[in-house]
């Protein structure tokens, strides 16, 4: 017998009544597949209390491969050795029995009175009934292959092993159940888990999560074990006995084992799969808190390392100076590299991040460029004072140069001696050293004051412009001293010459501005402009134009046609097919015959299955298809139809508003055999979840089939009606999305009614920002956006929280956790904030509390501000108004005057 694990199994409160063997269920099966429920010879059976058999021919009857038969159970009592009051249990009560075979007493006076009481009590039965006197006779019914040895069957059967299999599978069954709901919930908990703020907290939250799931993975593998050794147990008669046949209660218990078990490896998949996604969610996590914990720390080193490089002056007063400076700023230049080295060692570990698919990108992304942003702030702004001071340091270099220069020049001339001047070698001689002294100053002076007041102008400073106008003067006076010295050695060492011949130079000969063959053809040239080409218009036939136009408008209203055909054509469809729902399956929901196949999460729901349905047929049938086909002939006009009856198409909001709850009763009871009948019944491909959604399908085709309609109907009498109806059905579409997203709010406390209408609703990036409160909550408002769901009242912007919820259809649509609110009349709005087009600003008590929010493209912000403007400005109005009517209804005139001033 296998272990329960000391697991409570479902049916364990009837273990007892089991255990006494007065009916069992060995797994024999009559002619037509019915299951066979012996009552086998059972000497206690009179002293039985009738709830005592209820029990357990209710739970026979309620083991899966009894009740999944549909054809009822055929009931044997064996009562040879008995009396004919053991006969006689309240087996009527059952209504599922198909067939009861009684094996009646042997004795004579029991027979006989079997036999009498039979017939008169025969009403009493409310079923088949067959009383047999032998064994021989029960084989004419059922095969002696179905039956246990003690009828004179085949069929081998130990209540003791049937006993330890069920209370096996039901206890396997119950921890699978409970294994799966512990997982769901442990996925549940998971989902829910806001990210942690901190590194530390995140790495505790990890391994805590991993923990928790190392044991549900224990507890899924105990379970998993205990269905193998359950499914070993069920085969180890084909083990011994290779040829042995199974009943089909082995077969169904064989069957049901191994779909739990696989029910065990779906579950085990999707949860590995989900922890999976769960756990690189927290790893990116852990990730993006180191990264933002050493972006600070880099960004600090940064904003220290551009202080300390403002305070090196790119002034220098000298050589000696400008070389201190440029050593001290290559110190601090290694030290720089190094945190520069760290700011983009950081961006490009943030690049690795985004390229490996990181959910928090658009957080990262902003943070590596303002690393490499700043990191480039700092290398150009050392680059350009490195250069300052390299160029200053030139300048000084060239001014020193110079001013050596002259010096030496001032030296040269001091140093000539006059007597060797006198004679004229002496004078030659010293003419000579001067002009190879003069020949050095292209190397050594400063040529341009224009030129180096250019090229140094980044560099110059007030004290440096006085430095280069002294140099200059300098060079000039020398120069000139030069000049003077030259002269008169050139007179003390001149020599008589033969004096040279000047030549004049050739004149130089100008060229005609145009030569005649150029004049002739400059001449042949403007003639040629001159000439005008003829360019002959296209005259139009004006029947040929006419006749254009009335092709051009045949085809359009050819194509008006078509569409407002299939507009027809699809609203008799759709009629057709609502009262198909409404008499195949609505009201056979109310039919009396049909009432045992309903389960009972159905009953009394026929409301919210079908929501406003017969509503909507109403209207179509009655109404709308009728006046609908008063304008086949005029298809342009068909927009007053729709606008008259917009009205009346807002019936489609409650239906819509209802479809998830009708969704969620569909899921439950979708299987069930009411709803398999009554599709039979009608013939259909499809199941009734189908045909609940044609009314949304069909509010979506209105717009398609005016779109197509104004689109050929350009210039026509109905076009205005048409593009009015169209936005009409637009807006009503609109507000069928907005209200299914508004009835998801969970956690309001108040009533959304009294909120306004809704204006606007959907998802951000929201960012708070707090003027007084702690520097944990700032960092956080500046690094860690929020995803908020904002729905925009007339009277309050909520802001909610986005929850995916498990399913299919409807019932995986999201649901909004209420987090905020903001009353619109304390409300302000900056259009632009922080640079970035698609942010703005919402801000209430003096900006002490800020909200900037970013939406997912420019003109959806565009949209929003354009529409919170509109309420702040109807809400000043407003104020307004009633400032003014306050003012006016507290003025009286004074009775005895005629000409009373009042100022508002």
């Amino acid at each position: 017998m296998i272990s329960c694990r000391g697991r409570m199994v479902p049916n364990a409160d009837i273990g007892s009544e089991l255990q006494k063997q007065f009916a069992i269920l060995p797994g024999g099966r009559g002619m037509n597949g019915s299951p066979i429920i012996i009552f086998p010879e059972f000497p206690a059976f009179g002293e039985l209390e009738e709830e005592e058999v209820q029990n357990v021919l209710s739970y026979l009857t309620s083991i899966p491969s009894v009740a999944a038969s549909g054809v009822g159970f055929i009931l044997v009592i064996d009562r040879r050795l008995d009396r004919w009051a053991a006969v006689r249990p309240p087996y009527s009560a059952y209504g599922n029995l198909h067939l009861v075979l009684v094996l009646r007493p042997t004795t004579l006076f029991q027979r006989t009175l079997s036999d009498f009481l039979f017939k008169f009590n025969r009403d009493e039965f409310k079923m088949k009934v067959v009383m047999l006197s032998s064994v021989t006779e029960l084989h004419a019914y059922i095969d002696p292959g179905q039956l246990t040895t003690e009828l004179g069957g085949t069929q081998e059967y130990c209540h003791d092993s049937w006993i330890s299999h069920r209370t096996a599978i039901e206890a396997f069954a119950l921890m699978v159940k409970t294994t799966a709901q512990t997982l769901q919930a442990f996925g549940t908990e998971l989902a829910e888990t806001e990210l942690p703020n901190d590194a530390e907290a995140t790495t505790n939250l990890l391994h805590t999560h991993t923990l928790k799931k190392d044991k549900m993975k224990e507890d899924l593998q105990v379970a998993l074990s205990q269905g193998g050794r359950l499914l070993d147990c069920i085969n180890e008669p084909l083990q011994t006995d290779p040829e042995y046949n199974m009943t089909h209660d082995e077969l169904e218990n064989l069957a049901t084992v191994q779909r739990l078990l696989g029910q065990l490896d779906e579950t085990e998949t999707a949860f590995d799969d989900f922890w999976e996604r769960h756990r690189t969610k927290l790893e990116q996590c852990l990730q993006l808190r180191h990264f933002e914990q050493h972006f600070r720390e880099v960004r600090a080193h940064l904003d220290v390392t551009s202080e300390r490089l403002s305070g090196f002056s790119e002034v220098s007063v000298s050589p000696a100076h400008a070389e201190h400076v440029l050593r001290e700023l290559s110190v601090h230049e290694d030290k720089a590299c190094d945190v520069l080295d760290r700011a983009l060692s950081l961006a490009c570990e943030g690049d690795r991040l985004i390229e490996n698919s990181h959910y928090a990108e658009d957080s990262i992304r902003p943070k590596c460029s303002e690393l490499r942003g700043v990191c480039e702030e700092i290398s150009s702004t050392l680059r350009s004072k490195k250069n300052f001071l390299l160029r200053a340091m030139e300048l000084h270099h060239a001014l020193e140069k110079a001013s050596q220069w002259c010096e030496e020049g001032i030296f040269l001339l001091a140093s000539q001696p006059v007597d060797r001047c006198q004679s004229q070698d002496g004078a030659e001689a010293a003419l000579q050293e001067l002009e190879r002294y003069l020949d050095t100053a292209p190397l050594h002076t400063l040529a341009d004051r224009g030129a180096i007041c250019c090229q140094y102008e980044a560099v110059l400073t007030t004290q440096l412009r006085d430095q280069v106008e002294r140099v200059f003067q300098k060079q000039s006076s020398v120069q000139e001293m030069f000049e003077k010295r030259r002269i008169s050695l050139k007179k003390l060492a001149a020599k008589q010459t033969r004096p040279v011949q000047p030549v004049a130079p050739r004149p130089e000969v100008k060229s005609p501005q145009s030569s005649p063959n150029q004049q002739r053809k400059e001449r042949r040239y403007s003639a040629d402009n001159a000439i005008c080409k003829k360019v002959e218009s296209p005259i139009h036939n004006g029947s040929t134009r006419h006749a254009s136009l009335s092709e051009e408008e045949e085809n359009l209203a050819v194509l008006r046609r078509h569409v407002m055909n299939e507009l027809l054509e699809t609203e008799r469809a759709y009629v057709e097919e609502l009262l198909c729902v409404l008499e195949g399956y609505a009201a056979e929901m109310d039919n009396p015959a049909m009432a045992h196949l309903i389960p009972s999460t159905l009953l009394s729901k026929k409301d919210i299955l079908f929501g406003n349905m017969p509503e909507i047929y109403q209207f179509h049938k009655r109404t709308f298809l009728k006046e609908l086909e008063a304008y086949t002939d005029c298809p342009e006009l068909v927009g007053r139809c729709f606008l008259e009856r917009m009205k009346d198409l807002q019936i489609y909001e409650a239906y819509c508003q209802n479809k998830p709850r009708s969704e969620s009763l569909w899921r439950q009871c979708s299987d069930c055999a009411f709803f398999q009948e009554c599709q039979k019944k009608l013939e259909h491909k499809l199941g009734l979840d189908s045909y609940l959604l044609k009314p949304v399908q069909r509010i979506t085709k209105y717009q398609l089939l005016l779109k197509e309609l104004l689109k050929y109907s350009k210039g026509c009498d109905g076009c205005d009606d048409l593009q009015e109806a169209l936005s009409s059905i637009l807006g009503i579409l609109k507000a069928v999305n907005d209200s299914m997203h508004l009835i998801a709010i969970t956690g309001y406390e108040g009533n959304l009614s009294e909120l306004g209408r809704l204006l606007m609703q959907g998802s951000f990036s929201v960012w708070t920002e707090h003027k007084k409160g702690h520097a944990k909550v700032k960092d956080l408002a500046r690094f860690k956006p929020m995803q908020r769901h904002l729905f925009l009242h007339e009277k309050a912007l909520l802001f909610c929280k986005r929850r995916e919820e498990n399913g299919e259809g409807y019932e995986k649509a999201p649901s909004y956790s209420f987090k905020h609110s903001l009353s619109m009349s304390a409300v302000g709005i900056t259009e632009n904030a922080k640079g970035d087009n698609k942010k703005f600003e919402i801000w209430c008590n003096s900006r002490e509390e800020v909200f900037i929010v970013q939406a997912p493209t420019a003109e959806i912000k565009t949209a929003w501000v354009n529409e919170i403007r509109k309420v702040l400005t109807q809400q000043l109005k407003a104020c307004r108004d009633a400032s003014q009517q306050k003012n006016l209804d507290s003025v009286s005139p004074s009775p005895t005057s005629n000409n009373t001033s009042i100022s508002l």
